[in-house]
């Protein structure tokens, strides 16, 4: 009997059996033969038994229910939610900033490169495993047992992410109110803040000094009004929080928490405002921007290649971090959102819009605020437009508002809707990283109501967020976004494409996309996840690492106990790996380390749909293909091509 026909018989049999007696259970059997795991099925009342010749080892287990987990209740909203997530803060300040510090429109060609060689596929890589398995990023890792520490490791990384995003969206807030006033706050200076300020209101100094010469007024309104920040931590440690910035940081919370009171079911509704909105805000902003004079000169300046800057390494160093942040790839959060998916739903094609989207997001925001920085410039008589930048959180509290002070008409109207746009863009990837670590609770309590996890999530971030809330807070959420972000996502990125495309393996992930998606995968696919996006990971890590230096702040050094902070947040990232590799490896029922070690390499016994029938139709599925599908060449060959 050819291999179409015993298929379809053993589809047929697992029909009759299902239709005569729906309450009998199903069982799988798993059974070891040589060095291949071979997977069959059966059900009670089914004459007769698949073969198990050669079999060493079979264990009997029930298909597992249901479970039901909620799902998206419109295709759509998965869509509008991974955009509200991945369309966030770094398209809108962090990338025109890297992108003027590295070439420019030079940036943008490595920038696209990263994008098609390790963004595109690691995206299309963590929401194909999602939705097949319906399970978060924890769950997920039951596909390599021994690697689940990724997972644990990136939920602690976003985890840390959320509390100071919040920190940032407080700020925000803190500047949303105050554009209502009627004369902006950082347009003047204080007395206290001394004879060199120059207001930002003003063109030039009354004795013809250019503001570039002097310190703004809206810089020191952020580093003295709403931040109060020292000059360093030694003399004056952290301080105390500051009384508004924690109404700030707890109006963010309470956004956040009402989001997420209901799960999927509020967020994604919420999707919608989150991803839709703000592009309605961009679009007005870039019409003020390219009616002012100087602005040409400002995108100019902000695009125009610098072809050296491509033979430099730290160029391509930038461009990969910032896909990482920018699209939110092996942070756990694209897992989780697409384990609400329908089983079959085709995100390839979600996988190119929002990817797509994304980046053209983060040149268009480029545009606006390199259009509003010519004009500043235009307007100060600064040649250098680099002299009118602040980078980082600078960008966004700094060098805009000081732009939106020369408007000659409604500057509040235009300061509400950035910093309403910045809130918006914020909330959105907020409300993504929350519902990944609130997810994995629920996985683990699943009797725990919803809003129950959301609201104590809620609070907690909001405990821990008041650390940035005091005058040293900028120099805490630094240190954490160094230690406890960028430096902890290169290492567990890499490890995560080593064990999808190495040890569970590029062919049986193809193997499952087919399955789930009736499509082939292209050897496009197939030799970025198992070659180029790990090699150049790894690549960027050894740069880092040569490269290293120690951190500073505003060209601030950090003191040493500051230091051993730091690294004690990467550390207990990082050996989450190691630690709960030897907990699986511990955990497993051989009796020898070798056969434990092995067993922990290979997927748990009901890893695969959740759903019943479609576990049942993919232990089919892996059947055949384990009996009837030839093995190309050796390992490295097959796994790619196979």
């Amino acid at each position: 009997m050819d291999a179409a026909a015993e298929y379809q018989r053993l589809s047929q049999r697992m029909d009759k059996s299902q239709a005569k007696d729906q309450t009998e259970r199903s069982s799988v059997l798993y059974t070891t033969s040589s060095d291949e795991l071979t997977i069959n099925c059966c059900l009670n009342k089914i004459e007769g038994q698949l073969p198990l010749e050669g079999q060493a080892e079979a264990v009997e287990r029930g298909v597992k229910s249901s479970g039901q987990r909620d799902q998206w209740s419109r295709g759509v909203e998965f869509l509008f939610s991974c955009i509200a997530l991945s369309v966030g803060l770094g398209n809108v300040w962090r990338f025109p900033f890297i992108a003027l510090e590295n070439g420019g429109g030079a940036f943008v060609i490595p920038y696209v490169i990263v994008l098609l060689l390790i963004g595109r596929p690691i995206y299309y890589l963590e929401v194909v495993i999602g939705q097949f398995s319906s399970r978060g990023c924890i769950k997920a890792f039951d596909m390599v047992p021994i690697m689940k520490g990724i997972a644990y490791g990136q939920v602690y990384s976003t985890a840390l992410a959320t509390t100071y995003y919040a920190c940032i969206m407080a700020l925000t807030i803190r500047y949303l109110v105050a554009s209502f006033e009627a004369v902006l706050p950082w347009t003047y200076c204080l007395v206290e803040w001394g004879s060199a300020c120059v207001a930002t209101g003003a063109t030039v100094t009354p004795n013809g000094t250019a503001l570039g010469q002097g310190v703004s007024s809206a810089e020191l309104y952020f580093t003295h009004t709403v931040l109060r920040e020292p000059e360093n931590l030694q003399e004056n440690g952290l301080g105390t929080p500051s009384w508004d910035l924690v109404l700030c940081l707890f109006a963010t919370w309470l956004i956040i928490g009402t989001i997420l009171f209901k799960g999927i079911r509020s967020s994604g509704k919420a999707s919608y405002f989150l991803a839709l909105f703000p592009y309605l805000i961009m679009l007005i902003l870039l019409g003020r921007a390219l009616t002012l004079p100087g602005a040409w000169r400002g995108i100019v300046y902000f695009l125009e290649p610098k072809w050296s800057e491509l033979l430099n390494p730290q160029v391509w160093y930038a461009a990969i971090t910032q896909m990482f942040f920018s699209l939110a790839i092996c942070f756990g959060t694209l897992v989780m959102y697409a384990s609400f998916n329908d089983f079959h739903k085709n995100v390839h094609k979600d996988v190119i819009i929002i990817t797509s989207i994304d980046s053209f997001t983060s040149i268009l925001a480029g545009c606006i605020i390199f259009g509003i920085l010519g004009n500043l410039a235009h307007e100060t008589n600064t040649e250098d437009i680099a002299q009118v930048v602040q980078g980082g959180a600078g960008l966004a509290f700094i060098s805009y508002p000081e732009a939106i002070a020369k408007f000659k008409y409604l500057p509040q109207l235009f300061a509400v809707l950035f910093f309403f746009m910045l809130l918006v863009l914020g909330i959105g990837s907020n409300v993504g990283m929350a519902s990944s670590v609130i997810n994995v609770v629920k996985d683990r309590f699943n009797h725990l109501p919803h809003w129950l996890l959301s609201a104590t999530f809620s609070l907690i971030g909001f405990l821990c967020g008041l650390v940035y809330m005091t005058p040293g807070g900028q120099f805490v959420l630094n240190l954490v976004d160094f230690y406890g972000c960028t430096f902890i996502a290169i290492f567990l990125a890499i490890a995560e494409m080593l064990a999808v495309g190495w040890i569970y393996g590029v062919k049986r992930i193809c193997s499952d996309i087919e399955f789930m998606l009736n499509v082939k995968t292209s050897f496009y696919w197939r030799i970025c996840w198992a070659i180029v996006a790990p090699g150049l990971m790894f690549l960027v890590l050894a740069y880092m690492l040569s490269n290293y230096e120690p951190l500073t702040y505003r060209s601030v050094e950090y003191p040493r106990a500051a230091y051993t902070a730091g690294w004690i947040i990467w550390g207990l990232g990082v050996l989450q790996l190691p630690i709960w590799a030897i907990y699986t490896i511990y955990q497993q029922p051989g009796k020898t380390f070798s056969s434990k070690l092995k067993m922990s390499l290979q997927p748990t016994m009901d890893w695969g749909p959740r759903q019943p029938q479609e576990f049942e139709a993919y232990i089919l599925h892996r059947n055949r293909q384990a009996e009837f599908k030839p093995r190309r060449g050796g390992y490295l060959i097959d796994n790619i091509f196979g």
